[in-house]
């Protein structure tokens, strides 16, 4: 066991995300994109064994996908709620997540949350954009007429936060296979925006520094041909004894600086309070 407690500082204060809000609606109003999504970093030093802190996450922030990588001396402990593609013999999936809730404390606020959330004319707008932008990356690679929407808008909801998702489907026509499927979907527009090239060079004028693994991909792709992937949000990154946090929120024509930046820390407190677990394990 370590001694110590773990201390997160945000390296970007609520001024200046708020500031580059404003500067990424700007881009939004020019016309340069429809959405762009932008994220914050917290960092400190850890004062917990690693696998620690990825049995935490299972308990605080059980997640269809949980992960535990190991790089050298690069650690990923993840707890993603998102698929960024999968793929079972033809059939390819994506599986949009897009309008975030906090968890309420009681019953009937969650219900409240809820409501809100399924009601919100600026959510559902960014959401479908993003179910059409998950049709769009699923045409390139598959057969005419074969892309639906299976489901659409509904609430998933998880330990302190709820999400509002949509899953989209086709088949994979002859001459593509899962790495050219996993190509048409990189990077998840979820976590980059619309249009991506145009969304991606924003983020990457207005973020503080390179992302790395964040944002990215975890999965496998396997020797029949199938692949499963999930996108790299709601995990914990420790490189030596150093630990970095990251979230982000969608930023589109409505936002609000002050809205957004509170979305970045509802995503990023089931990580907090994993590592808080941890250091008692």
């Amino acid at each position: 066991k370590i001694s110590g407690k773990t201390s997160f500082k945000s390296g970007m204060t609520k001024k200046r995300f708020e500031d580059m809000v404003r500067t990424a609606k700007k881009y939004i109003t020019r016309g340069d994109c429809i959405q762009t999504v932008l994220s914050r970093r917290w960092t400190g030093r850890l004062a917990a064994e690693p696998f620690s802190v990825y049995r935490a996450l299972r308990m605080v922030n059980p997640s269809p996908y949980m992960y535990y990588l190991k790089f050298g001396g690069l650690k990923i402990i993840g707890s993603s709620p998102e698929i960024l593609v999968r793929k079972d013999s033809s059939r390819a999936v994506l599986r949009p997540i897009a309008g975030t809730r906090p968890r309420g404390a009681t019953p009937a606020e969650d219900k409240k949350f809820a409501d809100e959330l399924v009601a919100s004319e600026k959510e559902r707008a960014e959401h479908i954009m993003l179910v059409d932008l998950a049709r769009n990356d699923l045409g390139r690679v598959c057969r005419f007429n074969s892309v639906s929407v299976r489901e659409l808008m509904t609430v998933e909801k998880f330990s302190h936060v709820m999400h509002m998702t949509s899953e989209v489907e086709g088949v994979v026509r002859s001459g593509h296979d899962s790495f050219s499927l996993f190509k048409a979907a990189f990077p998840a527009g979820t976590v980059s925006g619309a249009p991506k090239v145009r969304a991606m060079q924003i983020i990457s004028e207005l973020e503080a520094s390179p992302r790395g693994p964040y944002a990215g991909a975890v999965g496998y792709f396997s020797f029949n041909g199938d692949m499963d992937f999930a996108i790299t949000i709601r995990t914990v990154f420790v490189n030596g004894r150093e630990v970095s946090l990251q979230a982000g929120a969608g930023i589109v024509y409505d936002s609000t600086p002050s809205g957004e930046y509170r979305e970045t820390e509802n995503k990023v407190k089931a990580l907090m309070r994993a590592v808080e677990m941890a250091e008692d394990f």
